[in-house]
């Protein structure tokens, strides 16, 4: 796997992304984060496969800290949910 520095098909910055990103609804944007958790996971799986124990390490890592911050996000929906019908 080649790893970007850019996003295919986006044309504006990193910031700008983040900033797209940020503005989801939470509920969407807890979708999000659980999909680029799963995505960091497997490629943890993969650089483990490959006895890169550190690397591995900091993904999985990085994952589960992921998956922290959409728990948070799904908490911020709850409250905000009711406010936005």
């Amino acid at each position: 796997m080649i790893h970007k520095d850019t996003v295919e098909n986006y044309s504006g910055t990193m910031a700008e992304l983040a900033e797209e990103i940020g503005n989801l609804k939470y509920d969407a944007l807890s979708g999000f984060l659980n999909l680029l958790s799963n995505k960091i996971e497997k490629d943890g799986d993969k650089d483990k496969s490959r006895n890169r124990v550190k690397l591995a390490k900091n993904l999985h890592n990085c994952s589960n800290k992921l998956k922290k911050c959409k728990e948070s996000i799904d908490k911020a929906w709850v409250i905000c949910e009711p406010y936005t019908k």
